[in-house]
């Protein structure tokens, strides 16, 4: 489980496709000594496993990840490149503060931004969504977005709208973020569960 507050940015620097999928080596801030082989770290909003690693000399770590085709497939994982920059975030402790809402890493779709404009401080994000995911993301909701807890201002029948203030624009990528590029979308987990129970209901 995670949080959906970001606490490192990455950076992808080796990717080795396959038949099978793809090994991807990542370079992190985090000291190896806090890392555990078969751990869990979500990387822009997709929960990876930690299978090799080494320390940098910045004292870092590089460490590997096996990316499945599915996964690469329904994420935008699949269009990473070498040298791009990714939100990390360390799975939650337990009686660790809970700062976002319950993040699983488990991507639901893509969602696309269709527009990026300044809203005083902030900058306010219009995102188009499957039509399938849109009926569990509510106005004041949270929604995760390549890892991070965002709360929902605005909801349309296959769009979204979400704000960011400086520091999250800062200590995430969504500084770097504009309109036409693709974003993993985890919707909240209890809206699911919710949205479940509703269709027994009938």
């Amino acid at each position: 489980m995670f949080t959906g507050i970001i606490t490192d940015i990455a950076t992808v620097a080796q990717i080795d496709a396959s038949s099978s999928g793809a090994r991807m080596k990542i370079d992190c801030a985090y000291d190896m000594q806090t890392i555990d082989l078969g751990a869990s770290i979500a990387s822009d909003g997709c929960c990876l496993t930690v299978t090799d690693m080494e320390k940098t000399s910045s004292g870092g770590t590089l460490y590997s990840v096996d990316v499945a085709n599915e996964t690469l497939s329904c994420t935008t994982i699949g269009s990473w490149k070498q040298g791009q920059k990714i939100n990390l975030e360390r799975a939650m402790a337990v009686g660790a503060e809970l700062g976002g809402h319950i993040v699983t890493g488990h991507v639901d779709g893509l969602a696309t931004i269709a527009e990026r404009k300044t809203d005083g401080d902030a900058q306010r994000f219009t995102l188009k969504v499957p039509e399938k995911l849109a009926k569990y993301i509510a106005q004041k909701g949270s929604v995760a977005l390549n890892g991070v807890s965002l709360t929902v201002n605005e909801v349309g029948r296959d769009y979204f709208g979400i704000s960011l203030i400086p520091h999250t624009l800062k200590m995430t990528t969504w500084g770097d973020r504009a309109a036409g590029d693709a974003v993993n979308l985890e919707v909240d987990l209890l809206a699911r569960y919710v949205a479940r129970l509703n269709e027994f209901g009938k």
